[in-house]
């Protein structure tokens, strides 16, 4: 039979342990590249963070910020689309000029009354449909994906389909009138038919998205609300309104001004809308927006200092309605 020998390692002076190989010591070229590495190391963690982020203040610097602040300059002055150069220095006299044009009012007005016509509905809409879809459906993200079909569509193609739809001979809604009594409605030449179908094309474009920020805030709401709302004999119905609606008000607030927002600035829809095509909102000016009136006044009459004043009075609008979202939403922190 073999014997195994085992050969042990010598002892050592210092407790046992082998002895270790003698650390090099780094010469002078190498402490001065690693100083070099450590200061760039240092260099790239304090500004590569600004770095990544300077693609957006670059872009906003360029077309944000600068735009506003010429628009806010050309708005003091004088000043032709065919020669934006040549600026003769009239103060304020185009703010005052703005606010005793009868036009403008007539904007102001049907921008109120297309927002209001638009945005009411279209938010209640949007909790109906986002109650119906939190329950548990079949092909329910189907249906969550078609809510969100007309916001991805053209703002270009579904007007001129609406335009179709209100045709006042062979359009489809004065043919559907007919057969319950109600005679042919000039949607496009009326004032209230006219902007009334305007605000049908922004109701059928933003209510599907509202819908989703419900649904996605209704998502949230813990479950233990509602079973203890039913375990006292709440229905329905009253769960809806003493669970869902206090724990959506800050969702609700959201898209009330974001809603009041883009109907300050309707477009598109008024533009295509128009028989004439043009930027007059009607023959009558019977729904032309701020929007169109700063179109008319920039491009069509080529009044481009008076286009600026009119931007500018739109944007401190847009100021008012973020401070009053401000001070109710403080409000509404403080109340809960």
């Amino acid at each position: 039979m073999a014997t195994r020998h085992d050969t042990a390692a010598p002892p050592t002076k210092e407790g046992g342990a082998a002895p270790g190989r003698p650390a090099a010591v780094p010469t002078e070229a190498e402490k001065r590249h690693r100083a070099r590495l450590s200061r760039r190391w240092q260099r790239d963690k304090r500004w590569s963070p600004y770095a990544f982020v300077s693609p957006f203040f670059l872009l906003f610097l360029a077309f944000g910020l600068f735009p506003l602040v010429y628009t806010g300059w050309a708005s003091l002055h004088q000043v032709e689309l065919t020669a934006p150069t040549d600026m003769e220095w009239v103060g304020m006299r185009n703010y005052t000029r703005i606010f005793d044009d009868d036009f403008f009012w007539n904007a102001a007005k049907n921008t109120l009354t297309i927002g209001i016509i638009s945005t009411v509905p279209q938010l209640l809409m949007a909790m109906g449909l986002a109650h119906i879809l939190n329950y548990k459906l079949r092909a329910s993200t189907f249906y969550r994906v078609a809510m969100l079909a007309p916001y991805a569509t053209s703002i270009a193609a579904a007007s001129l389909v609406f335009v179709l739809l209100f045709g006042r001979d062979y359009g489809m809604i004065n043919w559907a009138l007919h057969f319950v009594g109600i005679d042919a409605i000039d949607w496009q030449n009326d004032k209230w038919p006219s902007q009334i179908a305007v605000s049908s094309i922004v109701i059928w474009r933003w209510t599907g998205y509202n819908a989703l920020i419900y649904l996605a805030a209704m998502q949230a709401i813990p479950q233990d609300l509602y079973e203890s709302a039913a375990l006292d004999g709440a229905s329905r119905w009253k769960q809806f309104l003493h669970v869902t609606l206090p724990s959506l008000r800050p969702t609700i607030l959201f898209t009330v001004v974001v809603s009041t927002i883009g109907a300050s600035q309707v477009f598109g829809e008024p533009l295509l809308f128009d028989a004439n095509k043009g930027a007059s909102g009607g023959a009558e000016h019977q729904f032309q927006t701020l929007g169109l009136y700063l179109y008319e006044q920039g491009w069509v009459n080529q009044h481009l200092g008076r286009a600026s004043a009119i931007a500018w009075t739109m944007f401190l609008i847009l100021i008012v309605i973020g401070i009053v979202n401000y001070v109710i939403s403080r409000r509404l922190r403080a109340s809960s």
